[in-house]
């Protein structure tokens, strides 16, 4: 094809989707005009499968992808505003279970309760982010898996929704989590680990609650996530282009949270780009495995629009580089994709910078969702770091953690 037919059917794309965002409304509009820069890639895609044999392939990958399908024991945290937080909790084997950490130091006798992990899941995604290495870890260690307010199964944040209408904070993220480690896990050392938005909740948790750092966590993970600064985060477009978004997003997505129902249309309408765009803002490999691509596109089409606006706002604000400091005598693992474009690893070296002691990991060929597009590099490394703090024997198991690459990808 050449460069400028490829140019002609990416702008008919491009036009065509506008024409369904109008028809959905204005506020359509607006997204669509944001999202065409996925539109090159959907009009290739376009041209060489039909839109009925992607709605069936998206339905098959749907119905036999294996992947968000673990559950653990429900339980239920009440955050300090009301709003329900759902957690699901994996037990040890007692066969394969791992041991109490060697930093007994820190909790002044021995614990009796078992070393819990603790995953925090990013913005738009939900508990199910971490299958991979939930699937990995299930039976060896303790872990609770939660749904930060608003996402997967916990409630709208009552913040959000009552009478004053309060915008969502990273601070208040961070007492969410304290709320689900009071609820999960009251007893015990601790092991948190957090991606995007879940790491920033670990930071929020550290300033508002830095003895529970100090007297009960044994190590810390921050998976592709940033201490501040986020405003300067170019998301791989040009000047002109992330100087118009940054301009304009905020306004825009409070305009559309407030017509959630005609731009969960105009999604739909145009679910094709949106695939696109979500696959170049969290993937980086090329040969990343359709049902897992499929995955991340369900749990990030499972977001409502009015959700995806009230979070927004806080990124910009988040500046937590100071509360990194209560992690300083705390194993620390810190790792980021090297083609992350949401919270670049320039971001993660950062944060390395600031824990000087921890171990810092920049995974080649990798976006945003590390932890889905090369899960045995996530798996691998967080089980070092429990290994490191003495939470599993270091002869461990292991458990299996699948690939997302394709055969000869």
């Amino acid at each position: 094809m050449s460069e400028n037919s490829a140019g002609d059917v990416a702008a008919a794309v491009t036009d065509a989707a506008m024409g369904n965002w109008r028809r959905a409304g204005v506020a359509g509009a607006a997204i669509g005009v944001i999202a065409a820069g996925a539109a090159a890639g959907v009009a290739i895609e376009r041209m060489t499968v039909g839109r009925g044999m992607r709605r069936k392939a998206r339905l098959a990958l749907d119905a036999s992808g294996p992947y968000g399908a673990l559950r653990g024991t429900p339980g239920r945290a009440v955050a300090d505003d009301g709003t329900a937080l759902y957690y699901e909790t994996d037990e040890v084997d007692p066969e394969t279970g791992g041991a109490a950490p060697r930093r007994r130091r820190l909790f002044g006798r021995k614990a009796p309760a078992p070393v819990t992990v603790v995953f925090s899941h990013g913005y738009c995604l939900n508990q199910d982010s971490w299958h991979f290495q939930r699937a990995a870890l299930r039976g060896l260690i303790r872990t609770v898996h939660w749904d930060q307010r608003s996402h997967g199964r916990s409630g709208r944040g009552a913040s959000q929704t009552g009478p004053e209408g309060m915008p969502v904070s990273i601070d208040q993220l961070g007492r969410d989590l304290k709320a689900v480690i009071d609820e999960a896990a009251p007893e015990g050392p601790l092991v948190l680990v957090g991606h995007s938005m879940g790491g920033m909740t670990l930071m929020a948790l550290a300033a508002a609650y830095p003895e529970l750092i100090r007297e009960r966590v044994a190590g810390a993970a921050f998976v592709g996530t940033s201490a501040g600064r986020l405003g300067e985060v170019n998301y791989g477009l040009p000047v002109a282009g992330v100087n118009v978004v940054r301009r304009v997003l905020p306004g825009v997505l409070k305009a559309l949270g407030s017509q959630a129902e005609l731009v969960e249309r105009g999604r739909r309408a145009t679910a094709d780009l949106f695939a696109g765009l979500i696959k170049r803002y969290s993937f980086s490999s090329r040969d990343v495995d359709p049902a897992v691509a499929r995955f991340a596109e369900r749990m990030i089409e499972g977001t409502p629009i009015d959700v995806v606006a009230e979070f927004y706002p806080a990124f910009a604000e988040h500046d937590k580089a100071a509360a990194l400091d209560v992690f300083q005598e705390v194993p620390v693992l810190v790792l980021a994709g090297d083609r992350d474009l949401v919270t670049p690893s320039s971001h993660s070296e950062a944060i390395a910078d600031l824990l000087p002691d921890g171990e810092l990991v920049i995974v080649p060929d990798a976006g945003h969702l590390v932890m889905l597009e090369h899960p045995e590099v996530v798996t691998d490394r967080l089980a070092d770091l429990l290994v490191r703090v003495g939470a599993v024997p270091a002869a461990a198991n292991v458990g299996t953690y699948g690939s997302t690459a394709q055969p000869g990808g």
